[in-house]
């Protein structure tokens, strides 16, 4: 089935010498990737997972999905960035963006990804009644957001179950053998799984990171695995036969060109999450020592009628990537109306999708005459098969991209910078040195 890179209306954007570049530069990062020789290649677990991957704990990830949904009317996922926006996306995208008002299964609530104490206390009021288990997902344990979170979940089930039930319905995706919160899990006899060492968080989500809230909500986790490893073996050559590199060369041929902003551009209100979860692979793999494209997305036709002024008219520095799916999920046939107040009586009896692939072709057309290249990604249909897959093709293509680009794609060492500042200011123990010359930067 696999992902089509439709590139045609780049030709008046690149020229013959960026046609060359994009065959060198494919050729390097495949390179870099098949030896295990590039920055961070340490963390190039993810490459083979589809076909690697540990078959028993996937199994219990099957049971404890199950016990979970037996057991439960709410799971509480707790994580940040990649240890929650993969199982989103997975969610909204195959059950739909509404699942949690629907009555056929679990509902799925994500913690610990803010620090909002209005969204925890409105979180914790929807929890009353109804019966809860909490999956916690982190390394170290020690991350602030999903750690104040985790206090928080633990002491609410500890108090209302007591605390040997409380620990039958909490989930522990976490180190294999160190940190903080495995310590915590083994003492307390919470059930664990592993966050591979050789894969990085925002690589994570066909690991039990993402697969065991996935199989929780009842996506098909076997179809998605599926669909990861076809995409490892049809993605493996080299070249730019291979789409993964194509789109990977294409994109940093633009940047070249001074296009240093991507807009991923969904027709799918379900694909929402999934754009988030494609903005941290990118933006935090690419945008380092003073370089990257910077990952934005919108949702269409929506954002046509608000965000397309500026991709129509504004600064010249983006370029778009389509993700457009040929089947629809569900089909809707607009009805007639006799009286045609409307002065739609032209789209009697059309389907809705028609209509929407039509504003795909409108916009597509219209915003590269604009000055905005426009790369299109087709897929066949949204299942939990071509959601496998397309995880798969922007790992690859995401490594590949770093690479062309001249980074490290597997660490974020940005990260920390404004970690220490806030613990300095929260006057955490061994930060405080620099708290008083932070507090003379700040406006009150």
């Amino acid at each position: 089935m696999g992902i089509k890179v439709c590139d045609q209306t780049l030709r008046t954007f690149l020229d013959a010498r960026d046609l060359a570049y994009l065959e060198e530069a494919a050729a390097g990062a495949h390179k870099l990737l098949v030896g295990k020789n590039g920055a961070g290649s340490d963390f190039l677990g993810w490459l083979s997972y589809p076909e690697t991957y540990d078959r028993a704990e996937y199994a219990r990830v099957q049971e404890a999905a199950r016990r979970i949904r037996e057991t439960s009317d709410v799971l509480i996922v707790i994580g940040i960035g990649g240890s929650y926006l993969g199982a989103l996306s997975a969610i909204e995208l195959l059950r739909g963006r509404f699942h949690n008002l629907k009555a056929d299964g679990l509902q799925v609530f994500f913690a610990g990804n803010n620090l909002s104490a209005s969204y925890l206390n409105e979180l914790l009021a929807l929890c009353e009644g109804r019966e809860v288990s909490v999956n916690v997902i982190s390394k170290s344990g020690t991350t602030t957001e999903p750690a104040i979170a985790f206090r928080i979940f633990k002491q609410y089930l500890e108090q209302r179950y007591g605390r040997a039930e409380a620990a039958q319905r909490i989930y522990v995706t976490t180190d294999r053998k160190k940190g903080t919160l495995k310590a915590l899990a083994d003492a307390e006899g919470y059930e664990t799984f592993v966050v591979p060492d050789d894969i990085g968080g925002r690589y994570s989500v066909l690991t039990s990171v993402g697969m065991l809230p996935i199989a929780a909500a009842g996506c098909d986790t076997g179809a998605i695995l599926s669909g990861a490893g076809d995409a490892m073996r049809e993605l493996a050559a080299p070249g730019l036969a291979n789409p993964a590199y194509h789109y990977a060369a294409l994109r940093n041929a633009l940047y070249r060109k001074g296009k240093t902003t991507e807009i991923l551009v969904g027709y799918e209100p379900d694909l929402v999450s999934f754009q988030e979860w494609w903005k941290q692979l990118f933006g935090e793999s690419e945008g380092k020592d003073g370089k990257g494209i910077f990952p934005a997305s919108v949702c269409f036709s929506t954002d046509l009628h608000s965000m397309g002024q500026y991709i129509q008219q504004g600064l010249r520095n983006l370029f778009e990537t389509v993700l457009f799916f040929r089947q629809p999920k569900q089909e809707y046939i607009i009805p007639c109306d006799d009286a045609n107040a409307d002065g739609l009586s032209f789209l009697d009896r059309m389907p809705v999708s028609q209509v929407n692939h039509r504003a795909f072709e409108a916009a597509l057309l219209a915003h590269t005459d604009g000055g905005v290249p426009n790369i299109v990604l087709e897929a066949e249909r949204i299942d939990a098969y071509t959601y496998g897959y397309l995880v798969y093709f922007f790992e690859k293509a995401c490594a590949a991209s770093g690479y062309m680009l001249g980074v490290n794609p597997f660490n974020q060492p940005g990260v920390e910078d404004y970690k220490v500042n806030m613990f300095a200011l929260l006057g955490k123990p061994g930060y405080a040195e620099n708290r008083a010359q932070l507090e003379s930067r700040l406006w009150r």
